[in-house]
């Protein structure tokens, strides 16, 4: 039996349980569509948030990122992880107690305004339409593997199967497709990591095997791993991060982001009690901790067998002629997510950090062929030639090597790891159901999200009051697919990998409600002024930094400046930014409000009540 049919198999019997999954809870109400009906148990919310937690960035995109970045990319695990403590301490339990559907719906009464709640509506699409982003660059990825058609191919698929399942179940749907989801996910993720891990250090479980002796040199293999990337010109795994600020500002970002996220923070909205929703985010943690202890390992082995397939005799030795690579090589080349090109025409694939030179190169070659700068390209080249020549005291252009010759995406490591790895074809059809339902799962929820900011905050709450329980569903639905066509249309051009794209909408919501929900729940001054000042500062100035590197509304080529750290301002990243952004919320917001005049009483009075230890109603419409 080939590969592909055995991917089919496995990706279709776990589809088939999503779809059924979907049309057996499906939502009837507005309190089904948008809460479950407020009766999911905290164990069974626990394991769906975390799938709804473990997007595409976390199971697909954020080991490649560890893969490629080493110790310096361990600030998506400490962010997001992180994040999550700060939003089931300070935000989950308080908000479960307000009582509403949604951010939006707290951020109207607690500021009593409708002006403050439209801006909210605003900040929430934004952030969740570009998480969306990366959940459908994910989702392509894998499908365009597995079915071995082309990315973009994938991505217009994983569009069809996200709209069908999301639009159909609503939340009671999506929790219960997600509890499965999570169980996939999580033997997809868990099982390929084992045998690896077994194959290269003898340690069952790779958390451990990541500090454990490499057993064919019987080095610590992080050592092993350190030595091979230095030979080839690349920072060490292990080294330190030069910009620190940069560093503890990204964290920081991911942090505040995690917490105003409103399709995380909805799911607390699901369960009967407050007690319930601590729960609910003390078994989200338990679940989200067993990925999250593996990923780490996945990416330095990952790292470490894709070295050892190119170099397979060693950094020093000739490395792998093209003709003879391996077929899981040809299969991700078709995909377009692997690129070779033969730079010093000498038959074999060279991978290595060559400052720039291969790169520049293509660059030069696309401005001959399409009319652009030729003499700024062939200028990038000289600079380029002159650093490279001096990498390792000239070792690289002594043996001949012209440039790096092998792109590969880094959201395509864990995937390929099994097939690099050489592991049975049953374990690499699993690890292709995973990957699409972690990107599938989160996109579902953050689709949820979208819709009801749009059909309940907006709609029903502001433009059309009188709606009907159908009509306010047939609406929800309607802004389900629209934003899947325009999470799909950027995804066929995303503003980076999974996991950087996803770290673009934390820093959006971080910097625009997550300030919001912190002041509304602990400070009984800030006013509706405040609140609409502040939010719209802090999307705004983030926003813009963003759109500068990034393009505008991440329209490829629209960016102002080339996004590299000689460009940023003060060496913050576009994807530090939120946390910047989030300062200036707070700043804007407590000067606005302590200008102006408090708060009604009976808003302090809100405040103190949502903040007191027990009572707490259940989630209601308006």
């Amino acid at each position: 039996m080939s590969q592909y049919v055995i991917n089919i198999i496995f990706v279709g019997l776990s589809f088939a349980l999503y779809f059924g999954i979907a049309i057996w809870a499906r939502a009837g109400t507005t309190s089904e569509f948008y809460v479950a009906g407020g009766g999911v148990h905290p164990v069974v919310n626990g394991m769906a948030t975390a799938a709804d937690w473990m997007s595409a960035a976390s199971f697909i995109s954020m080991a490649g990122l560890l893969a490629a970045g080493g110790y310096g990319a361990s600030t998506y695990l400490m962010g997001w992880t992180g994040g999550y403590v700060l939003l089931a301490m300070l935000l989950a339990p308080y908000l479960r107690k307000f009582g509403k559907f949604t951010v939006p719906d707290f951020i109207s009464d607690r500021f009593y305004s409708k002006t403050a709640a439209m801006i909210a509506v605003v900040c929430l699409i934004v952030a969740s339409t570009t998480y969306v982003i990366g959940q459908m660059t994910g989702a392509g990825v894998a499908f365009s593997r597995f079915l071995e058609v082309e990315n973009d191919t994938g991505l217009i698929i994983a569009a069809v199967v996200v709209f069908f399942y999301a639009v159909l179940g609503g939340m009671k749907g999506i929790t219960y497709t997600q509890v499965a989801q999570y169980i996939v996910l999580m033997i997809a993720y868990t099982i390929p990591a084992v045998f690896i891990s077994l194959e290269l250090t003898g340690n069952p479980i790779p958390g451990l095997g990541l500090f454990s002796t490499h057993a064919e040199s019987g080095v610590p293999i992080l050592t092993k791993l350190d030595q091979v990337v230095t030979d080839l010109g690349f920072t060490a795994y292990t080294a330190d991060v030069p910009n620190k600020l940069n560093m503890v500002l990204f964290t920081l970002s991911l942090m505040i982001g995690t917490a105003g996220l409103p399709h995380v923070i909805i799911r607390f909205f699901t369960v009967p009690k407050v007690a319930d929703a601590r729960w609910t985010a003390g078994w989200t943690l338990v679940f989200i901790s067993l990925l999250y202890f593996t990923a780490p390992a996945v990416g330095a082995m990952a790292r470490l067998n894709l070295n050892d397939t190119i170099y397979p005799q060693g950094v020093d030795q000739p490395a792998l002629p093209y003709e003879q690579r391996p077929d899981w090589m040809r299969t991700w080349e078709d995909t377009g997510l692997i690129k070779y090109n033969d730079l010093n025409n000498d038959g074999r694939i060279q991978r290595y950090f060559d400052s720039g030179l291969g790169e520049a190169k293509l660059a030069l070659v696309a401005a001959q062929a399409e009319g652009g700068d030729v003499t700024a390209a062939t200028a990038e080249v000289a600079k380029a030639q002159a650093a490279h020549d001096q990498e390792l005291d000239g070792r690289f252009a002594e043996a001949g090597w012209a440039g790096n010759e092998l792109d590969v995406n880094n959201d395509i490591l864990v995937l390929a790891n099994p097939e690099i790895a050489q592991l049975p074809p049953w374990v690499i059809g699993l690890i292709a159901a995973g990957g699409l339902a972690a990107a599938l799962s989160t996109a579902a929820g953050l689709l949820l999200a979208i819709s009801s900011a749009i059909s309940h905050d907006l709609i029903k709450r502001n433009l059309n009051p009188n709606i009907t329980d159908k009509g306010e569903l047939q609406v929800a639905r309607i802004s389900m697919a629209i934003a899947i066509v325009v999470a799909t249309w950027l995804g066929l051009n995303p503003p980076g990998f999974a996991a950087q794209v996803v770290a673009l909408a934390f820093g959006i919501a971080g910097a625009s409600l997550f300030p919001a929900l912190m002041m509304g729940i602990f400070s009984k001054r800030i006013n509706n002024l405040g609140a609409i000042f502040g939010m719209l500062a802090g999307l705004i100035t983030t926003l813009v930094y963003i759109f500068v590197f990034k393009g505008w509304f991440f329209i490829s080529g629209t960016a102002n400046f080339p996004d590299t750290a000689e460009y940023w301002l003060f060496g913050i990243s576009p994807l530090s930014f939120g946390a910047i952004g989030a300062l200036i919320n707070f700043a804007v917001a407590f000067i606005v409000s302590y200008s102006t005049k408090a708060p009604p009483l009976h808003i302090q009075e809100l405040v103190e009540s949502v903040r007191s230890p027990r009572g707490a109603g259940g989630a209601i419409d308006h």
